[in-house]
């Protein structure tokens, strides 16, 4: 298995972790070279426990990295990669919004799964994806696509979940964030109505989002099943997800049963907003 902690480059095309450096204030590049190819034949002889253990950094001697941490303010966005990153926080962290037995099935078994068939999948396409990150493999299905459709929406979408529910950010939107969902609403509170009416009127499985569309505008929006923004051959209104939440019954159904209102206002109320600051600002990396 690759190091996920520092960076990855498949098929040579180099998708960057942060490292701050303290004399400069840039930003250091650390790349570890590896075929999408090569990777590919190794996840295929992994289970899900391996995919979403903590994996070692590459070239820092097994110690965390700066990209292990959580997001904060100013951060850029780390990179969507083709392997399940870890959680970053306990499964009980986020009791008792969310239960330590919904997170363990939530992202041990659902996310993981998602992770194994989408990179299957990508095997089974002899190449025709190769090259592409995650975020551009997204952009360019169609709807026929159907198990890259599923599983790269699936691996994607959860992956900005966890990242959004970190702990320890701001638990409100503050600053420039703050003022555009203002502007764009009238509002945080018509903002945070909009944003949960999105999630509970969306029927059957689905997400709702927060997003930049192609006006460079914040927007409020939902898809179902595993489908989200980025795709563009598919969803009704494309755009570059800042919040995604998941309505899946998978991410509530132990402790909320059919309440899914009360889950939606469980998950606000852990929003990392810190997080969600830096994807409106930064964008949603390659």
């Amino acid at each position: 298995m690759i190091p996920q902690s520092e960076a990855i480059v498949l098929n040579d095309v180099p998708c960057t972790s942060i490292v701050p450096n303290a004399n400069t204030l840039r930003w250091k590049t650390h790349l570890c070279l590896m075929k999408k190819r090569t990777f590919l034949k190794l996840a295929s002889t992994a289970g899900a426990g391996l995919l979403i253990a903590p994996l070692a950094s590459c070239g820092t001697g097994g110690q965390s990295s700066q990209a292990d941490r959580p997001v904060v303010k100013g951060m850029k966005p780390k990179p969507f990669l083709f392997e399940q990153e870890p959680l970053g926080f306990g499964f009980d962290a986020l009791e008792p919004a969310i239960d330590a037995a919904t997170m363990e099935i939530h992202f041990g078994k659902h996310h993981a799964g998602y992770v194994n068939k989408l990179n299957k999948a990508l095997g089974a396409a002899d190449g025709a994806f190769d090259g592409l990150s995650l975020t551009e493999l997204l952009q360019t299905i169609k709807p026929e696509d159907t198990a890259l459709r599923n599983n790269g929406g699936g691996h994607y979408n959860h992956t900005l979940y966890w990242r959004t529910l970190q702990p320890g950010g701001a638990t409100e939107p503050e600053g420039e964030l703050k003022a555009e969902l203002e502007a764009t609403f009238g509002s945080l509170e018509a903002f945070k109505a909009a944003f949960a009416s999105a999630g509970a009127k969306r029927f059957g499985s689905g997400w709702a989002w927060l997003i930049r569309n192609g006006q460079g505008q914040l927007e409020v929006m939902s898809t179902p099943n595993q489908d989200n923004p980025l795709m563009t051959n598919i969803a009704e209104t494309s755009g570059s997800p800042l919040l995604g939440m998941d309505v899946w019954e998978h991410a509530y159904y132990l402790n909320y049963q059919n309440r899914r209102t009360a889950y939606i206002d469980a998950f606000m109320s852990l929003v990392n907003w810190d997080v969600v600051a830096a994807n409106a600002v930064q964008g949603q990396p390659a």
